[in-house]
């Protein structure tokens, strides 16, 4: 592979990442039905977007390359989103996360009761990201045999 293939996917896979990484912060922070959870969980959204989506990126180039296309790039933004999100959701600091039931949000609450709640939460939130940005990648990288 180019280097300018791979710099092109890295950059359109970050844009896509933050773009997917702010809606899904900001729903989740919507969860504590205050401006400020949206705002929190948007810039968390969107650093963790821009993280996962060039990532997520990169390695589709380097898994599925331009026969792969969107399945390949899927499975494989699917699988780095988890492990990128149990990895980030186990490292959250108890207090930051004990901060997040002062809401009094049972919802709120409940996905952040202990460590494990949360990674799991970050873990699916993140390949949900990684598979969208891995098909938009794989697609996007494809050129069909003739």
């Amino acid at each position: 592979m180019s280097n300018s293939f791979l710099q092109k996917s890295l950059i359109f896979g970050g844009w896509l990442g933050a773009l997917i990484g702010i809606l899904l912060g900001a729903a989740v922070g919507a969860i504590a039905a205050t401006w400020s959870g949206i705002r929190i969980g948007a810039v968390t959204g969107l650093i963790l977007g821009i993280l996962t989506g060039s990532l997520t990126a990169a390695l589709t180039v380097r898994t599925a390359g331009t026969t792969g296309g969107v399945s390949i790039g899927a499975y494989t933004g699917m699988a780095l989103g988890a492990v990128v999100g149990i990895v980030f959701g186990a490292l959250i600091p108890e207090s930051v996360r004990m901060s997040a039931n002062t809401q009094q949000s049972p919802m709120l609450d409940a996905l952040t009761a202990t460590g494990f709640e949360t990674a799991v939460l970050f873990s699916f939130l993140l390949s949900v990201l990684g598979t969208a940005v891995g098909a938009w990648v794989g697609g996007r990288n494809f050129i069909p045999r003739r």
